[in-house]
């Protein structure tokens, strides 16, 4: 059995055993980030989906109105023109052939990849080392694209991606601690409100089964899955 230290123990006393509305959970997830360093804030859902059938799937990606407190780092594979516009965007990494050598080596010092779609056929010789990573570039993501300057944009404002996982959950982060609970707020409500849009025709009965907030080194803390598309006040 997991032993929790006296800092998470402290931090769980202040729960009590019920579920939550959203406003009063973000405000409880901000008191139990007691660590030195400033803690991530994340959002957990488990939703009434089967992710082995395509149909079931929940995938996307959001820019967060207050963004994720974390600056990215955006490799783009681009060339000619478009190289420029990348740089000029705020890429930290940009170009084609030399990047797909540096990662073969064993390189990926960077957070989100771009491509534009002409170059997918060199990056596809990268799929083996970045699919598992969550790091190849998606057009359903908007990471394959010839607007690099809305894509790169997007991403260091804080755009985050979201996908079930094989059981079902959605992890994504929402902030720092030192956030004021409002911009807290106001992601968490953006990332709800995405996964309702988004839910699968297919999916059967209810579609959000739980819904929990927790700081990196803190205790989970429920919110009624029955109110989470109320918002958080």
């Amino acid at each position: 059995m997991a032993k929790f230290g006296k800092k998470y123990q402290d931090a769980a006393k202040l729960l009590e055993n019920k579920m939550y509305d959203a406003g009063e959970a973000i405000d409880l997830v901000k008191k139990t980030a007691t660590a030195k360093f400033d803690e991530t804030i994340e959002l957990h859902v488990r939703l009434g989906v089967d992710p082995k059938y395509a149909d079931q799937q929940v995938r996307g990606a959001v820019v967060l109105p207050h963004g994720t407190g974390k600056s990215k780092r955006v490799l783009v594979f681009a060339k000619g023109d478009k190289v420029a516009e990348a740089e000029a965007a705020g890429a930290d990494f940009v170009g084609s052939d030399e990047f797909v050598t540096k990662i073969q080596g064993g390189w990926c010092d960077f957070d989100v990849a771009v491509a534009t779609p002409d170059m997918m056929g060199t990056v596809g010789r990268l799929g083996k080392i970045l699919g598992p990573r969550g790091l190849m570039p998606n057009p359903k993501l908007g990471t394959v694209t010839m607007d690099l300057t809305r894509a790169v944009n997007e991403i260091k404002a804080g755009k985050v991606e979201y996908r079930t996982d094989k059981a079902g959950n959605v992890h994504v982060p929402i902030g720092k601690a030192s956030f004021e609970a409002e911009k807290l707020a106001a992601n968490y409500q953006t990332i709800i409100d995405t996964l309702n849009k988004a839910k699968p025709a297919a999916a059967k009965g209810q579609y959000m089964r739980s819904v929990t907030v927790s700081a990196t080194m803190g205790p989970g803390i429920a919110v009624n899955p029955l109110k989470a598309s109320g918002k958080a006040e």
